[in-house]
């Protein structure tokens, strides 16, 4: 069925016929003024406490988070995590930001710069923003950081700066507005913890969609 004649048998059901100028130029006034959505109220917040409310909320959805001073301590963190959990491949980025750190603590760890594949262990990304709201991470699509790196890999671990925290979705899709204007990226994903399903047999199963583990790196600048 087209797009036309999908559009047409709902403005059967609603008893309406094609839409005039003046209803046009509503619904595209409205589109344009992106007017917030009802905000929680749990979500106004000053930023610190958004931080405290984003660390709660990912914690309570099974994320795990480690905090670090800047930027330079990366390399070393995430050395140390796949260290202990004897992991011996990251898929990475290939983001200026992680191309410019030094990552020779990673030792015989091998980092790639691929679209991630099935059979990844773990993979290495950067994030747009982090939603207090929910614990969320707002991560989009761009050639240096496949959408694939987010979902494929059992452990996905996102590189968060503590000033890209905000309170509801609203605000996250502003920045994202702000820096894009009106060519989005094509993919905008919305993580929040582990993938998980407790559709069979009423039985949590983490990894259900995507990774068993994610791992937050909240620099706190």
């Amino acid at each position: 069925m087209s797009k036309a004649e999908i559009m047409g048998n709902i403005r059967r059901g609603l008893r309406r016929g094609e839409a005039n100028e003046a209803q046009r130029a509503a619904v595209h006034n409205r589109l344009n003024a992106k007017a917030n959505n009802l905000v929680p109220k749990r979500a106004q917040l000053p930023h610190a406490e958004q931080v405290a409310l984003f660390k709660s909320m990912a914690l309570e959805a099974a994320a795990e988070i480690i905090e670090l001073s800047e930027h330079s301590e990366v390399p070393q963190a995430v050395a140390d995590w796949l260290h202990v959990n004897q992991i011996k491949e990251l898929v990475s980025a290939s983001d200026a930001v992680l191309n410019e750190m030094d990552w020779s603590p990673l030792g015989d760890i091998q980092r790639v710069e691929r679209v991630a594949q099935a059979g990844d262990m773990a993979s290495l990304t950067t994030t747009f923003a982090g939603i207090a709201e929910t614990g969320t991470l707002m991560l989009h699509s761009r050639g240096e950081s496949p959408t694939t790196l987010n979902f494929l890999p059992d452990i996905h671990l996102a590189i968060l700066h503590r000033s890209t925290i905000v309170g509801p979705y609203e605000d996250a899709w502003k920045m994202i507005r702000e820096a894009f204007g009106n060519k989005l990226p094509r993919t905008i994903n919305m993580v929040t913890g582990p993938s998980r399903s407790a559709d069979i047999e009423q039985k949590l199963q983490m990894g259900a969609h995507g990774p068993r583990t994610l791992v937050i790196l909240l620099i706190n600048d």
